[in-house]
C-alpha cells in the first residue's frame, strides 16, 4: 500500500469513527441473541416523588450486560414504562424505558 492509499485509508476510518459517535444514544440496535431472562432484584421502598425503573439487560456490541434497577425522579402523574427486549422476524431490538402520561 503507498503513502496516499494508507493516508485515504486512515481519512476513511477516521470519518466511520466520527459518524459513530455522532450516532444518537437512542439509536435502535438489532440483535440476533435473545436476551437472557430478566435477574430478579429486590425493589426497594421508594419515596414519595420517585419510581422504581427495574433492571434491565443491555447489549454492549458482544453481550448482554445486566444494568440494576434504580430510583426515577416521578414526572408528574406519568408512570415510567420499563426497558424491555422486543422480537420481530428473529431480531431483537431494545425499547428504552420512558415516561408515558397517557391514561
Amino acid at each position: 500500500m503507498n503513502k496516499r492509499n494508507a493516508l485515504l485509508a486512515l481519512c476513511l476510518a477516521g470519518g466511520s469513527l466520527a459518524a459513530g459517535v455522532a450516532t444518537p444514544a437512542t439509536a435502535d440496535i438489532y440483535v440476533r441473541i435473545a436476551p437472557p431472562a430478566p435477574r430478579y432484584e429486590a425493589v426497594p421502598i421508594v419515596r414519595p416523588g420517585w419510581e422504581w425503573a427495574p433492571g434491565y439487560w443491555n447489549w454492549s456490541g458482544r453481550r448482554y450486560v445486566w444494568v440494576k434497577g434504580h430510583r426515577v425522579h416521578a414526572h408528574g402523574h406519568a408512570h415510567w414504562v420499563p426497558d424491555r427486549w422486543v422480537e420481530s422476524n428473529g431480531r431483537w431490538r431494545r425499547e428504552h424505558g420512558h415516561w408515558d402520561d397517557r391514561r
